[in-house]
């Protein structure tokens, strides 16, 4: 299996969270020895322009972080492309689904998911996707972007108990007929994060279940990095993720 992943990541782009020194590294660490590492592209100018508008784009250069908004955004990209044929993952930052076609919030700049769907569709490698997005918080930007497109179908699970939630998360992969399923792989609901709601065992279970669903379309899956911020578990639920899209 592939991840796709580029040493610019680790560096402090800005002050939030996400950013945070040692938060790409921890994942690193945890998964190096164990799956092919590919180095990460930047998206083109009009594969982000199929999403954002050019004000919100110059409004990210003028912030001092286009370039790795875009190498993020490519590395999204990269990994839909890949996930057409083997299941990807994309340890990329700055997250994404929290950014809008015109504006961003969240720690987000470009939607890096919205991006490398739209560009699927737009080359005609994909006519139908599913977004499962994991992440503690709603993905809004994701949501604006790709609801109305009629060809992308979202879920943001939510349940107070990690049984309801797995079971919701089952329930609506069982119910998609698509081409691709991309994950917005968010791990701050883990129970010694922001969220304290999964284990990460959990993680695990919902990495094959996704396997699984893509493979009964005889579709592809992917993930993309989102959210997750005790690094101290962060790199071990990544792992779990990927060893469930693996299907270990």
């Amino acid at each position: 299996m592939k991840v796709i992943y580029h040493k610019d990541f680790n560096q402090t782009y800005c002050s939030d969270p996400a950013a945070a020194p040692g938060r790409i590294e921890a994942v690193v660490k945890a998964i190096r020895d164990k799956w092919t590492f590919v180095d990460a592209v930047p998206a083109r100018k009009e594969d982000i322009a199929a999403c954002h508008t050019p004000s919100h784009m110059e409004r990210v250069a003028r912030e001092g972080v286009y370039d790795i908004a875009a190498l993020a955004a490519g590395g999204a990209i990269q990994a839909a492309e890949i996930g057409l044929s083997e299941p990807c993952f994309a340890v990329i930052r700055p997250p994404g689904h929290h950014a809008s076609a015109n504006s961003a919030w969240g720690f987000c700049y470009f939607n890096n998911m919205a991006i490398a769907l739209e560009k699927l569709k737009r080359e005609k490698r994909i006519k139908k996707a599913f977004v499962l997005d994991i992440d503690l918080h709603f993905g809004d930007g994701t949501v604006n972007i790709l609801e109305g497109t009629g060809y992308v179908s979202i879920c943001n699970p939510t349940a107070s108990n990690p049984d309801e939630y797995l079971k919701s998360v089952k329930t609506r992969l069982s119910e998609e007929k698509v081409d691709i399923i991309g994950v917005s792989a968010g791990f701050d609901n883990h129970e010694q994060d922001w969220g304290g709601l999964l284990s990460t065992s959990d993680y695990t279970a919902i990495g094959k279940m996704v396997r699984e669903a893509g493979k009964k379309n005889g579709g592809g899956c992917f993930a993309i990095l989102e959210g997750g911020y005790n690094h101290s578990v962060l790199g071990q639920n990544v792992m779990a993720f990927i060893e469930g899209m693996e299907g270990k």
